[in-house]
């Protein structure tokens, strides 16, 4: 019975403290968007860009040789 008169005010502590976070979440647009981020990653376009030269690779260093060919 004792242990209740700590327990029943840490829990009301922790409710607050849930409380007090979920409003600064929403306040602050944590709940905005939730579905954006998911389709931004299917919509992720991997080919390279056109203006690109063909010239210069991923592979290669400025001198035009391959990174690997460097001893």
């Amino acid at each position: 019975m004792e242990s209740l008169y700590l327990l029943i005010p840490l829990s009301l502590l922790v409710i607050a403290f849930v409380v007090v976070l979920l409003y600064w979440s929403v306040k602050n647009g944590q709940f905005e968007d939730l579905e954006g981020p998911g389709h931004a990653i299917l919509m992720d376009d991997d080919t390279p860009k056109k203006n690109q030269p063909e010239s210069v690779s991923a592979n290669t260093d400025k001198d035009g040789e391959g990174c690997a060919s460097k001893t």
